[in-house]
């Protein structure tokens, strides 16, 4: 076993590809397939159909449709079939999803005003990840910190292979994570400093929570040939995981023997954020039911906090028996975002009273979010009739570095979303949907905690998935009684994706043997990728009433 005294330097190739910051945003960038069980039945198909409160917050002009005032709520079933039990999450949860009003009012012999209002759970987050990997005793999470502490100015050529800053005297951007292992692990009490292979990591993440939109919307169809809506959205936040990344170390060039080393890391986000969606849906030919749609959405203005709270145990430390050896870091930090914009197109016809049938395309670009750092805010001070008055306003700037990793590790994403609704009778319906949801990673993604941003500074984990593309299944049935409506639909959820527990690199480290000569230890610590599944049965109802 080697001991390196702290004169060492590394020469390393990490190959820096994304960040940290990149992948917990991206949890909040995609909306799930949710809303009334008509719609959810039909795959969201409807942006050019109409007459489904759901339309609200894609399709604004779709409630332009409502020829009667109507009211209804919707609740359901989410289950992750083939997830393990971990912490307090479950595999299945009950979810209250939606409810909402339109009043309908007639302004012309052929053309209504309308109004409505509808909540929606946007993202439903409840979701067990599982993963666990052979890393064969040659590479290790608290090798990664290892190579970042030593990478400062080389003893022989004197270079610099990154130009970061730690606080600490060295040039490296550092995580929470590198914080503890550095302190508490990678280096001892006698400033002697090592690292640890393991032979395999197990990681286990329950994730819960939900971003909740609640839609304003103004509507009109004009002469029953145009249809027009706008919507004014506000959306809550409310994220939390858990997770637990173990460790199986072997002796290797560490400062103390083999053993485990589990961290517990604890992430929250919440935060508030708004939007605006128009829309237009065009009956082209007046003999014909036949409709085209429209609509786009700006981005939705967020502003957010996360916190997080980790521990480290350790059974490495001769001295220490079990796992009584434990050390916590906890931060939070305040931050802006900033999604993409989002267009879509839609078609719709009905045949008769007993066929309905829509395809809808989406495209956003989501590598042109925007992180931003909150920079504190000014003050303001206005005058009126009763004297002066102040109001502060918080300014914030673009994280440029963060930015630019985006940039490389998300793209632009595709919806392909088709349903129709047969009438066997007049108050029976089926339906069936299907969606396409192509890849927002690029498969060449990483999650570096090597970056010059805040999102390094307070990262707390170092594990990511590039989910692939997503496939949904829908079906459906409803039902009228004279005013009163009852739907029930069934979703199916498929998404794979490559999982990896920490970035890749390796580097040349130079140390001082007994007789003061400088000699060179290669490190390769590398991780395989593993593939992981986000398979959701959803069952939901929805019971409605109009008049």
């Amino acid at each position: 076993m080697k001991k390196y005294v702290l004169i060492a330097a590394a020469m390393m190739a990490v190959m820096p590809m994304a960040a940290q910051e990149t992948y917990e945003n991206a949890r909040l960038l995609q909306d799930d397939l949710n809303g009334t069980a008509r719609y959810v039945g039909m795959g969201g198909a409807m942006e050019a159909l109409g007459a489904d409160i759901s339309t609200i917050g894609t399709n604004p002009a779709g409630l332009g449709l409502f020829r009667h005032s109507t009211i209804n709520g919707s609740f359901g079933i989410v289950a992750q079939a083939s997830a393990p039990s971990f912490a307090q999450g479950t595999k299945t949860n009950v979810s209250f999803d939606q409810i909402g009003f339109v009043w309908a009012s007639k302004n012309g012999r052929n053309s209504y005003l309308n109004f409505g209002f509808n909540f929606k759970k946007n993202k439903n987050f409840d979701y067990i990840l599982a993963a666990a990997g052979n890393l064969g005793g040659r590479a290790s999470q608290n090798a990664l910190s290892f190579l970042k502490l030593i990478g400062a100015d080389d003893p022989v050529t004197g270079e610099t292979t990154f130009n970061f800053k730690n606080g600490h005297g060295t040039d490296i951007w550092t995580t929470q994570l590198d914080n503890l292992y550095y302190n508490h692990l990678n280096v001892d009490n006698q400033g002697v400093f090592g690292y640890s292979f393991a032979n395999n990591y197990l990681l286990n993440r329950e994730e819960s929570g939900y971003i909740g939109e609640y839609n304003f919307n103004i509507s009109g169809n004009i002469n029953d040939r145009v249809f027009l809506g706008l919507t004014f959205g506000l959306k809550d936040v409310h994220y939390k995981g858990i997770a637990t990344y173990t460790e199986d170390l072997v002796s290797g060039e560490s400062v103390y023997p083999a053993g485990n080393v589990v961290t517990e890391d604890e992430r929250r986000v919440t935060g508030s954020g708004f939007d605006i969606k128009a829309g237009i849906i065009v009956r082209p030919v007046a003999e014909s039911p036949f409709r085209i749609g429209a609509y786009v959405h700006t981005p939705t203005w967020y502003s957010l906090t996360t916190k997080n709270y980790t521990k480290m145990y350790n059974n490495t430390n001769p001295h220490v028996d079990g796992y009584n050896e434990h050390f916590i870091q906890s931060n939070a930090y305040d931050f802006k975002l900033f999604t993409p914009w989002k267009f879509g197109f839609s078609l719709g016809h009905t045949v008769g009273n007993y066929l309905a049938i829509g395809a809808t395309y989406e495209y956003a670009d989501y590598s042109s979010t925007d992180t931003r750092v909150n920079d504190g805010g000014y003050y303001e001070t206005w005058y009126d009739w009763y004297g002066p008055y102040t109001e502060y306003y918080q300014s914030s700037y673009s994280d440029r570095e963060m930015n630019s990793h985006t940039q490389k590790t998300l793209k632009g994403v595709s919806t392909v979303k088709v349903g129709l609704e047969y009438k066997p009778a007049p108050d029976l319906a089926v339906r069936a949907g299907y969606n396409y949801v192509s890849a927002m990673y690029n498969s060449d993604g990483e999650k570096d905690g090597t970056l010059d941003s805040y999102g390094t500074n307070y990262a707390s984990a170092t594990d990511w998935v590039n989910w692939k593309s997503t496939n949904r299944f829908t079906f459906g049935i409803g039902y009228n009684i004279d005013k009163l409506s009852l739907d029930l639909a069934y979703q199916y959820s498929a998404q794979k994706g490559d999982f990896t527990p920490f970035l890749g690199g390796s580097g040349d480290v130079h140390y001082a043997d007994p007789t003061g000569q400088i000699q060179t230890h290669h490190i390769d610590n590398y991780a395989p990728s593993t593939e992981v599944k986000n398979d959701r049965h959803q069952v939901l109802f929805t019971i409605g009433y109009h008049f």
